[in-house]
């Protein structure tokens, strides 16, 4: 997997916002988008976590960052149920996926690959719901992360009560893939 770049010059920033390069400077210039000069030269550099705040805060789209594609975290165990789904979902250039076995390689690689959803068992032994939700809500890199929950046999009493720790959804055993793709489709609908 490539290291995605932290810091931008002002050329992929206004790329990615699709604007001209003047623009993006006369936004660092006044202060609007925050970034730092390259010590003996006028070249700017913007931190991807500063463009991303200046985006949300002028509602422009965030899909240019990634080209498109949804990166997708999955957290489960069970290897046969991530190879499976991670295959499926890797069928499509529309999805990104990374998979992790346990809690903390989850959050190494959320650190890494910064996804925009991620599915969590809750079956898993190393997992304490609440701590992992306000972790993903604390992350500037995080920030805009949506958290879907994967348990089986769920009451809707308790389902709401996954969606009051700070879940975005949950999806129940046994699902299928266009349950799957539709609950990405539907949580990622919420941030953009």
């Amino acid at each position: 997997m490539d290291k995605r770049k932290d810091v931008l010059t002002t050329g992929q920033v206004a790329k990615i916002c699709n604007v001209a390069p003047r623009t993006v400077s006369k936004w660092f210039d006044s202060g609007q988008l925050r970034g730092y000069r390259i010590p003996g030269s006028k070249d700017r550099r913007i931190p991807v976590s500063q463009l991303v705040r200046f985006m949300r805060a002028h509602g422009i789209p965030l899909n240019g960052l990634d080209g498109g594609a949804t990166r997708v975290l999955l957290v489960d165990n069970k290897a046969d149920i991530r190879d499976a789904v991670a295959a499926e979902l890797g069928k499509s250039d529309r999805f990104e996926v990374q998979t992790a076995e346990c809690g903390f390689d989850a959050g190494i690689l959320a650190d890494q690959f910064r996804p925009h959803i991620i599915f969590i068992d809750l079956m898993l032994e190393d997992i304490n719901v609440k701590r992992i939700c306000s972790i993903v809500r604390d992350s500037i890199e995080l920030q805009g992360a949506r958290i879907v929950a994967i348990t089986s046999n769920l009451t809707e009493g308790e389902g709401n009560a996954l969606l009051q720790q700070g879940f975005d959804a949950y999806l129940c055993r046994p699902f299928d893939m266009k349950q799957m793709i539709d609950c990405i489709e539907d949580s990622l609908a919420i941030v953009y």
